[in-house]
Order: C-alpha cells, then structure tokens, then sequence
C-alpha cells in the first residue's frame, strides 16, 4: 500500500471515528486532538538524571543510571551492557532441590509407580516415555543433587537441543526438572500429560479429568439473575497495555533477521547467509524479529496521551495484562534483570501515563526462569521459590500507589495476586495464569486437579463476595484460558470456565488476558459451550494487542470506553505504529516512530448488526459478530488483518482457517478448543 493510500484511509477512518456519538474523548472533525503523532527523534535525556553512556548518540541504545527504590541499589551497566551480556546469574543461589528420601520412601514410590505404570494402557514412545520418568523420579528422589546431570547426559544422547548446557544444566532449568519428576505422579495422569506436552509430544493429550463441583460453590447461581445496573451514561476511559518485553540489551545495527532460536537484534546475532555481516541491521526503534527497545517503549508511552486525549486528565485506570522481559535464552536470565524490567516499566507508566492506577498482573516473561511458578502446595522453601518475585513486584505497586494494604499482602503471599476494590465500585481481580500456563513445569504436578495452587478458590471467594455486595468485577491476567487450546492447561482453565458461567454475567463485567501478542478475543457460554448461541453468550475475554513486535507484528495497544455504572465496555479502539517504517528513521532524529488510529471495534464489526449505539460490546454481540463472520469472507479478513496489527508480514485466513478462527473465538477453554476445534490456525505471525 503506498503511502498516499494509506494517509487518505487513515483520514476517512479518522473522520468516520470523529462522528461516532458515544464517544467522549473524540470529538467532530474540527477537533484539536490530533490524528497522529510523531515523537521525537533524539531520546528524552530529562526521564533520567544520569547516564552510563551518551543517551543522544544513535549508535546505541541509551543506558540510563536506575536504582532500585526497594533494596536502594543502583542496577550496574554490567546487567545490561549490550557488549558483555552475563552467560549465568552467579549472584543468587540456583532454585532448591527436594529433599532426599529414605530407603522406606524409594521403595513405596517403586511400587506405587509401577502400578500405576502397568495400570496405564498406553505402550510404545508412551509407555517409553513414562517408563523413563520412573526412573528420573527415583534419581530425584535418592539423589537430587544428579537431576541436572541426568538432564544433560540424555538432552545429549537423545540430540534434543543443539543447547544442553543452557537450557538443562544446573544453573538454569535442571533443578526445576528435578523438583518435577520428584513430585509428580509420572506413571500416572501426571507422566502422560509430560510426554505428551509441547516439550516431548510422545504420548496422546490425556482426558480433561470430569469436574467434581460439588461444594465448589458456597451458593447456587441466582435464579432468577439480579435485576442488572442500569447504565450511567458516563463513560470511563480505561487504558490496555500488554506484552512490552523490554530489551535492554538490544543492540543497534546487529542482524535483525537472524539465524537459530536466540533473540534477534543482538551482538551475538547473526544469519548463516552472512554471518560476519548483518543482512538487516537492527533499527534503533525495533524490528519485526526482536524484542522492544528502550526507544520504542518511551516512544508509546510519549504517543498514547497525546493521541487518546488524556494529556491534563490522564486515564481513570490501566491495565497492563504482563510480560515485561525480552524473550532471552534461560542462561541470561536472572532475578536482577528481571527486578530491573519491573523497576523501569513501571516507573515510566508511573511519569508518562498521568495519576491513574495501573493494575498489572503477571506473564510467563515476569518471572525467573520464564513461566515458572511453584505451587504453595508444595510447602517450605521449594512452594516459596518465587516469593522473592512476589515480593519484590508488590512492594512496587504498593510504592507507585496502586494497591492498597489488603491487597498488597495478600499478593506477597500468593503469586502476586490480588483483589482491589476501586472507589467507583469496580472490583480488579488479578490472576497469575503461570499457574495454567502449558510451559510451566511445576504445573504438571498433580496435574488431574484443577487447582492445586489455590488460585482458582482465591478468584471463586472473591466473586461469591461481589455477588453479595451487588458489585460488579473485571478479571485481569496473562496466559488466554482459551482461543486455540495450546497456551493453557485443559483441567484449570475447565475449572475457570465453570466459575465463569457461575458468575456471569450479573458480576463478572468483563475479562482481558495478554499474551499472544495479537489483538484476539473469546467468547465464554453457558453449560459449558454445549449450546453456542445469542441465547447463551455469557462472558468475553479481550485479547490485548502488545506492544513488542515479536514476531512479525506492528506495535499497537488499545484504549475503551466504559460505562461508569455498568463496567460494560461501550467501544474499544486500537492504535498501531508500522514497524517496517523504522528503518527509514535510523537516518536522522527529528522524527520517531509515528503511532496511528487503526479501527474501531463497534464501526468495523458491528456494520450489520442490529444493536444500540450505546449498548455494550458484550458477549451477546460478539456471539452475532461471529454469525456475520461465517456469512461474509470481508469481515473475517478484517478480523484477520487487526490480529496482526495490520502488519504487512499477516498471513491471509481463507478456507479451514476461517471456520477454525470463529471456533476459537468460541472457545474460552483449552478443553472446548481442543474438544471443538481445528488445529494448526491460532496465529497470524
């Protein structure tokens, strides 16, 4: 599309916004607010006070001085220098290992373990699979201090990873795989789940387990429902930030497009055509391959008022859906790097998006190593590995203002998850999805229950007291329950589908996960999907578009409009900046990367849709949405087209992968997905 094109569809698409009639913060053609904004070239050297490196050269990214508010250190250059990036974190000890277990115990769990293994009808790769597992689990148990170097020696033998040391060793994830096999059930549920994971992929997914709901509840559904809040007319302005992976060790002018599994825009980076000399030399603002850079996060963060017209007034609220870290490989990670990204991320929302709180939860990539959480079950220090995180993260957003007491120590306690109750009566749950996440090991253990962490108890009390005041809740989290089936756990996102339907949609307003990197949604109903229909649609989760180009995508985030008396989301709009234009900027500095208006939710959806102009965007209209979808071709690629971010590298949906899309739009677990769904469609990078 040249440029031309484009500058006259972003005037129409401007000028069509400008009238719509709900809107509060967009105003007829004649309005002051611009219709985009393009920052600043040179860096903002004032967010800072000190520098480790001249912040005005474009040679490389700026290295500003920060401390840390919480322990009073200042982070040193050696943490984030892009020429001599740390191989381990030697600094904290390794995660624990199990206890050792006495002769009595190896010898109950050989028998226990074989039984469950010749009770197990699965033979060949799976039977080997978990056969194997057995024989890890005894190690564990005898001699855990051998886990990593059993790891290593079969990642070798087997030529599973071109990586071993990295990835396996004792420094990195050996003790987790170690601290697994010791717990988990591998002859059972739990070993078949293992191998049949993305990791091995040896084994048939087991069964979702069925349901025991029974004293779940403390009170049935209310029959009839609760005469619902009438709409106040009064519209909120709520802002959506997901997934800004902060890399502060990219690299200016490295391979952009480069060869292997490792990050991109890095000194080590390099494409096997020209592996002297990069074929793409990282742009300063970010590049389709790679991670965020300094410059493009200060970038959005400097757009987004400006654009969303929230310069004097701010945002009544924010919420930022997780991932703060770059996508680095687990033998660069550490806990000060990971403090380090909470420490600026946070504080930038803090300056540049006004006084509004920010009510964040945490990704897969918030955490050290990436995924991880251990479950409290687990007891002593190995179910409280993670609470230098937890506490560490929540004494933040207690210091920026965010969460008041109550809150704040039930979060240092619990995976940094938490209940607040806002003035206007909005009730902010936050959830640590890591605990369903596929890609968490600790989850396989007692992996046939559907929350063995305690999380999805601490969510039904929290809405069970709601339902009581009469106060309306918004879920936040990280990890989609949903869409496709393969980012989450069957059995807890089963679980948090009941409890959905338990509490929609009189108390449940709304849902909003990260993760994907794509601007998605789905759709939750009730009986468990039994019947999708109008009739049925309960409860939407929205899918927050990121921030990160990663991979192959546009740099976007999203503002909506809610009604003050309902929390009902009335419109939401999306905002982008087209990665490919950033190299044009490498050149010179008056000019950054420019941010623009891409769509509308209600104009680009709801066009033949009989629907009030200020009836809410709920799952009823999304459900007729998806109707529209299976009869017009033109609004699936539109759809198709926003899940990139307009990105000129989106692969087009045609044939399968159209019905495929619409059912996992209708999917708000991994179980109906898997159950219900085409494989093979769930991303457009």
């Amino acid at each position: 599309m040249s440029v031309k094109i484009r500058y006259l569809l972003l005037g129409l698409a401007t000028l069509t916004w400008s009238h719509y009639q709900g809107s509060e913060f967009v105003a007829a053609a004649d309005s002051t607010l611009p219709s985009s904004y393009a920052v600043q070239g040179a860096f903002p050297t004032s967010l800072y006070s000190h520098y480790y490196n001249n912040p005005t050269a474009t040679s490389a990214q700026p290295q500003p001085v920060i401390s840390d508010p919480v322990t009073h250190e200042i982070f040193p250059f050696s943490l984030t220098d892009a020429n001599n990036i740390p191989q381990y974190d030697t600094v904290d000890p390794p995660n624990p290992l199990p206890p050792k277990a006495s002769s009595q115990k190896l010898l109950q769990q050989a028998v226990a373990q074989i039984k469950s293994i010749t009770a197990n009808p699965m033979f060949s790769t799976c039977a080997q699979c978990q056969a194997s597992l057995e024989v890890a689990k005894f190690l564990a148990l005898a001699a855990p201090e051998q886990g990593s170097n059993l790891a290593l020696t079969l990642c070798e033998y087997f030529n599973y990873s071109s990586s071993c040391e990295e990835s396996y060793g004792p420094l990195v994830m050996g003790p987790i795989l170690t601290q697994v096999v010791s717990f988990a059930d591998v002859g059972g549920y739990d070993g078949q789940s293992i191998c049949s994971s993305q990791f091995l992929e040896l084994c048939p997914a087991p069964v979702t387990t069925t349901l025991n709901l029974t004293g779940w509840f403390a009170k049935p559904k209310p029959d009839p429902l609760p005469p619902p809040k009438q709409p106040s007319g009064q519209l909120l302005k709520v802002l959506h930030l997901s997934d800004l992976h902060i890399d502060p060790r990219y690299a200016n002018g490295a391979e952009a497009n480069c060869t292997g599994d490792n990050l991109c825009c890095r000194e080590n980076a390099y494409n096997s055509l020209s592996p002297q000399t990069p074929l793409v030399p990282a742009p300063r603002y970010g590049s389709f391959s790679c991670d965020s850079p300094y410059s493009l996060l200060t970038s959005v963060l400097e757009a987004i008022p400006p654009l969303t017209g929230t310069e004097s007034t701010g945002f009544n609220f924010t919420m930022f859906t997780g991932d703060l870290l770059a996508h680095d490989p687990d033998n660069q990670q550490s806990r000060a790097l990971n403090e380090y990204a909470e420490v600026v991320l946070y504080d930038l929302f803090k300056r540049m998006l006004g006084p509004g709180p920010v009510y964040a939860t945490l990704g897969n990539h918030g955490t050290c190593l990436p995924d991880q959480a251990s479950p409290l079950s687990l007891g002593g220090a190995l179910g409280q590995q993670f609470n230098w995180l937890y506490d560490h993260i929540t004494a933040l957003w207690e210091q920026e203002g965010w969460l008041p007491e109550a809150s704040v120590e039930f979060s240092r306690a619990h995976y940094a998850a938490y209940m607040v109750k806002r003035a206007d009566g909005l009730r902010v749950i936050s959830l640590d999805t890591n605990l369903w996440i596929t890609e968490n090991y600790f989850n396989y253990i007692n992996s046939s229950e559907p929350d063995v962490s305690g999380i999805l108890r601490f969510l039904t009390d929290e809405l069970q007291d709601a339902e009581d005041a009469g106060d309306r809740v918004w879920i936040i989290g990280h990890v989609v329950s949903g869409w496709d089936g393969t980012y989450s756990l069957p059995n807890p996102t089963n679980l948090f589908y009941q409890i959905v339907d338990r509490f929609s949609p009189h108390v449940i307003a709304n849902i909003f996960w990260g993760h994907t990197h794509e601007d998605q949604l789905s759709i939750f109903y009730a009986n468990n999907g039994t019947n999708m229909s109008v009739e049925t649609a309960q409860m939407v989760s929205w899918i927050g578009p990121s921030v990160t180009p990663l991979s192959n995508l546009n740099s976007g985030f999203r503002v909506y409009e809610v009604d003050s008396a309902t929390f009902e989301v009335i419109e939401a709009y999306t905002w982008i900046s087209y990665v490919n234009d950033y190299p044009a900027l490498d050149s010179q500095t008056q000019f950054g990367p420019t941010f623009e208006f891409e769509y509308s939710t209600r104009e680009t959806y709801g066009g033949n849709i009989t629907w009030g102009a200020t009836d809410p965007l709920n799952a009823t209209w999304w459900h007729l949405v998806t109707e529209q979808m299976e009869v017009d071709p033109t609004l699936m690629q539109a759809f198709n087209l926003y899940q990139g971010k307009s990105s000129i590298l989106t692969t087009p949906c045609t044939g399968e992968c159209i019905n495929a899309t619409i059912c996992y739009i209708r999917s708000g677990s991994a179980s109906i997905a898997n159950q219900n769904c085409v494989p093979g469609y769930r991303s457009v990078q």
